[in-house]
């Protein structure tokens, strides 16, 4: 999966759903969306819809068009335009996601509330802008309050229809998701929805119609940034499969076009510790924390140092981490589920055990579930954690690491056969984490040799 950073493994499907048919549906919308555009039967407005809107209503989801020094010449030259304030909201909102930089989220809000104090009724664009702005805070309920206003003012509008969905799966409300990701595709089978759809067949475990769908959004990608995405997403489907080499060729192709992509990078340095060439990997980990020090970069090139047995090294990036969860608790946000499993493996596991319940409040997601589970079994409490992990793995979704996390947990309850079924999963993706694969097999191994 993308969001935090979870790495997947196989595990079976779900039985179909009425979110599981609605997904059907997209795949059916998909195929006619491609012949369509192979005939030229779709004509599509420049702002992305394919039915009459009111004008202005482009897709501030996606980078706009311009650097943010044209956008800031654009309102300096006309200030009571709003989409122009818009554009350059969600530039800002792109530009912090990329850089970690928690003041140009404060930048951003300005600018789009510039825009809404121009227009304060109808503006889609920074209704839109605004609710990917808290996603990007992770306050998913003010994100998904923007995104109904978006959505209800501009009903054409698929960008309003992607940050919809987007709200709705970080709120665990994923038939929702399913049927705004829907809507989005029946507007317009771009980058942007053939991207949600992949996301929402992963989800469920479906990564052969992730991974193709994921492809078709690649053909689509029309700026470097949505290309970029598509090879880390193919990529990281590549090392859940186990196809680390795969993964590489990926990665590289994306970095071709993009140099210096963090998530690239990131992925590239898994995907040659996946092929034991941890030297490299360290140098891709040290070069995306120098874009942007994001707490799954951070984490991950921690954890590698310290399995390699250089405690100094990592714990300067545990600092790093430490000194931004500070700065989160002091500005009262949840914490996200990379800072809680650090917490949950590196510092106090009760202090983890409160921040994923705070988070867990307003964010009830598969990843926070399993952080949540971790977090309870680090403090002792098994049977709580297995309900929070069970609930992590619901959907079917393919990680690694959750069912890892579960086989902890049944295994600390006794059941053996359990952890043996989660152990062989997860380690089906052999180097899924620089920690925990060596302790899946230490575990697995333990189980086989006990009578």
């Amino acid at each position: 999966m993308h969001p935090d950073h979870t790495t997947p493994v196989s595990t079976p499907p779900p039985a179909p759903s009425r979110g599981g048919r609605r997904l059907r549906n997209i795949v059916v919308t998909m195929a006619l969306g491609a012949t369509m555009f192979a005939v030229g039967a779709v004509m599509l407005t420049p702002g992305g819809n394919s039915a009459p809107r009111p004008a202005g209503h482009g897709r501030p989801d996606e980078a706009p068009r311009g650097s943010i020094e044209a956008l800031q010449a654009r309102v300096a030259r006309l200030p009571k335009d709003p989409g122009g304030w818009a554009a350059l909201g969600m530039a800002y909102v792109q530009q912090a996601r990329s850089t970690a930089d928690p003041a140009t989220y404060d930048r951003a809000e300005k600018a789009l509330r510039t825009s809404l104090s121009v227009q304060g009724e109808g503006n889609t664009d920074a209704e839109t802008a605004m609710s990917a702005l808290a996603a990007a805070r992770h306050d998913f309920p003010a994100a998904l309050r923007w995104a109904s206003k978006a959505t209800t003012s501009g009903p054409y509008s698929s960008s309003a229809y992607g940050v919809l969905a987007d709200a709705h799966t970080q709120l665990g409300h994923y038939d929702e998701a399913d049927e705004a990701v829907q809507k989005m595709t029946d507007l317009r089978p771009d980058a942007a929805s053939l991207a949600r759809a992949s996301y929402a067949f992963e989800l469920r475990g479906d990564t052969s119609q992730a991974r193709a769908l994921m492809r078709r959004s690649l053909a689509a990608a029309a700026t470097p940034a949505d290309k970029a995405f598509a090879h880390n997403v193919l990529a990281t489907l590549d090392l859940q499969d186990a196809e680390p080499r795969s993964a590489l060729a990926e990665t590289q192709v994306g970095l071709k076009a993009t140099p210096g992509d963090s998530a690239l990078l990131e992925t590239r340095a898994r995907a040659h510790q996946a092929l034991g060439d941890t030297t490299k990997a360290i140098a891709d980990y040290r070069a995306a924390v120098a874009v942007a020090p994001l707490p799954h970069h951070l984490l991950g090139l921690g954890e590698l140092e310290q399995s390699l047995g250089r405690p100094e090294q990592a714990e300067e990036n545990y600092a790093l981490l430490r000194a931004q969860d500070r700065i989160r608790e002091a500005a009262g946000d949840p914490a996200d589920t990379d800072a809680i499993l650090f917490e949950a493996d590196h510092g106090n596991a009760r202090r983890a055990v409160t921040m994923a319940e705070q988070t867990l409040r307003t964010r009830p997601f598969v990843a926070v579930h399993d952080a949540y589970a971790w977090a309870l079994h680090r403090a002792g409490r098994d049977a709580e954690a297995l309900v929070q992990a069970d609930k992590a793995l619901a959907l079917g979704t393919r990680s690694a690491l959750f069912r890892y996390h579960r086989a902890a947990v049944h295994h600390a309850l006794g059941d053996r056969e359990a952890a043996r079924r989660d152990l062989t999963e997860a380690l089906r993706e052999p180097v899924f984490h620089p920690l925990h694969a060596d302790a899946a097999r230490a575990l697995l191994q333990r189980i086989d040799n006990t009578p």
